[in-house]
């Protein structure tokens, strides 16, 4: 019966890594394209989120991620931000 309450939070970390091996700028095969990394922030707000949910569930971890995805824009001056 545990393991069903962390069911939808381990999803949602599977489908961060999924796209982390995938497609993000920072983790897959593209990042040979950006050599000093994507992301204005460390950790990138993919590793970010995936932390973020793991320690405060996927609701709170999910509004934290979804946070710092919003504060990752041009203006930003980005830096460490550890969740």
């Amino acid at each position: 019966m545990n393991h069903l309450l962390y069911l939808p939070r381990r999803i949602a970390q599977l489908l961060i890594r999924f796209y982390q091996k995938t497609i993000s700028p920072d983790h897959s095969w593209l990042r040979h394209r950006f050599p000093g990394g994507f992301c204005r922030f460390t950790p990138s707000c993919s590793a970010y989120s995936h932390t973020a949910i793991g320690r405060y569930g996927l609701i709170k971890g999910g509004l934290k991620g979804l946070w710092r995805i919003i504060r990752c824009n041009p203006w930003s001056k980005g830096g460490i931000d550890l969740p």
